[in-house]
């Protein structure tokens, strides 16, 4: 933008007033800092609108090839940094507009027949959160593949698993693991819906009644690859289901990110020792030499709070907003891109660490033989010889207790002593007492055991595409 046309901008509304805006006004109103992203979604959908308006005849041929050739010399130069942006002009889609007809002429300012600023950020915001889309879900899949590939590996590891925190039952390493892969599978299932529902065009709407003019709705939704238009020109622009759609995916994997990383944060720890971390994602500390701090796993962590606040924040600012468009709706964009780099953040961090980190089996080993970990697999045994469940379960627990006060070793209780909790007890409890062998006990769908891991590791497979 030249400096004469910088020193002489005038507001594209500018007619109706006398007075300039002040200066709070401007500042306030400037979001052109944050909204420049938007560059290419802007470009890109001018081109399909002025190839309409040359279509229905609003526009010449050689207006459109004008137009065409300009805003493509206007990304080049925003690509390579040279595009300078105005402030007062306020936005990405005025800046470019005005950049466009300093080049080109009337032909630039017919550009913006038979739509409005709002029907326009409107579709770039849904332009820009299909790309990003595509640019998140293969970060989805690589993490999702990396975790199968752990679980692989690792598929005859034996660990505690937990409830309330307390060591509960012995299962697979790698059906802890795969826990978290299924999670993120759903993950990826909720960015695909997010991604279709913003597969409508809502470019043609106008300001919020429609236009005066023949356009065609349909040939610009097909130029952009979209699936169609939206139906009401005032829900066309007033409509950010589609953004909370995608915060709203952006809250839950956050979630996920965060139990995992909590995990991985316990498992690390000297009285775990589940894990190591790599030193390339752990950090050390001022003023403790021995220390290893999993920084990059609490730092996910902590970052499901700003997801979460992403999608509160739009939740309450649309929640009073009458139809149709109001200038409240400029405050969806910083959510929207806060979470979208926010997610790949996260994402590549949660790659990094799973990457390097050193799964420590015996250790794992060891821990299965805590906290009677087979006394549930005890109780299942003697229902199968026909004791009533709930009687079962009051026998293992009084014999539970006999090992607290006495000191015994649970998992090497002789006969004798066993017999004494109940007649029904044999020679072949010593393998149920055995932790390392309860896995294979289990015999439901999805359950620990091998077969079933292998049968998740294979769904899983597929669901990545092979």
């Amino acid at each position: 933008m030249s400096d004469k046309t910088k020193k002489n901008i005038k507001k594209p509304w500018g007619g109706r007033f006398a007075a300039s805006s002040s200066d709070i006004t401007e500042r306030i109103s400037a979001s052109i800092q944050y909204d420049a992203r938007l560059y290419r979604q802007d470009i890109r959908g001018s081109i399909a609108h002025a190839r309409m308006l040359k279509k229905t005849g609003i526009l010449t041929a050689a207006e459109f090839t004008a137009i065409e050739k300009g805003l493509g010399e206007i990304q080049k130069e925003i690509e390579e940094g040279r595009f300078e942006f105005s402030a007062s002009l306020e936005d990405i889609h005025m800046n470019i507009e005005a950049a466009l007809t300093e080049r080109i002429g009337d032909a630039g300012r017919k550009l913006h027949t038979a739509r409005s600023r709002n029907d326009q950020i409107a579709l770039d915001l849904r332009l820009y959160l299909l790309d990003e889309a595509a640019s998140i879900d293969p970060l989805l899949a690589s993490l999702v593949a990396g975790l199968v590939s752990l679980a692989e590996e690792h598929i005859d590891a034996v660990m505690p698993g937990y409830t309330h925190l307390q060591v509960a039952q012995p299962v697979r390493f790698a059906q802890h693991i795969l826990a978290h892969a299924w999670a993120l599978l759903r993950d990826r299932e909720r960015l695909a819906r997010a991604a279709k529902a913003c597969s409508a065009s809502p470019l043609g709407a106008g300001a919020m009644a429609g236009v005066n003019y023949p356009t065609d709705r349909a040939f610009t939704a097909a130029e952009l690859g979209l699936a169609g238009i939206t139906p009401n020109s005032m829900d066309s622009v007033s409509d950010r289901d589609f953004a909370l759609d995608f915060l709203y995916f952006a809250a839950v994997l956050g979630l996920h990110l965060s139990r995992f990383c909590e995990e991985l944060v316990l498992w690390s720890t000297a009285e775990f020792g589940f894990i190591r971390l790599s030193d390339e994602v752990t950090t050390g500390s001022s003023i403790m030499p021995q220390k290893r701090n999993p920084d990059l796993a609490e730092l996910i962590r902590g970052k499901s709070g700003r997801l979460y606040g992403n999608l509160i924040a739009l939740l309450t600012m649309l929640k009073g907003l009458p139809l149709t468009y109001n200038r409240d709706l400029q405050e969806d964009k910083e959510r929207v891109f806060d979470s979208v780099d926010t997610v790949k953040l996260s994402l590549e961090g949660m790659m990094a660490m799973i990457a390097g980190m050193k799964v420590n089996t015996d250790v794992m080993k060891q821990a299965v033989y805590r906290n009677y970990s087979t006394a549930t697999d005890l109780a299942d045994y003697l229902a199968r010889k026909g004791v009533p469940f709930r009687q079962a379960h009051e026998i293992i627990g009084r014999l539970v207790r006999h090992c607290e006060e006495g000191g015994a070793d649970f998992f090497s209780l002789p006969l004798q002593t066993l017999l004494g909790f109940s007649e029904h007890f044999g020679e072949d409890i010593v393998e149920i007492l055995n932790p390392e062998s309860s896995p294979e006990r289990k015999l439901s769908a999805g359950s620990t055991a091998r077969g079933e891991i292998e049968r998740q590791i294979a769904a899983l497979r597929e669901a990545l595409g092979g």
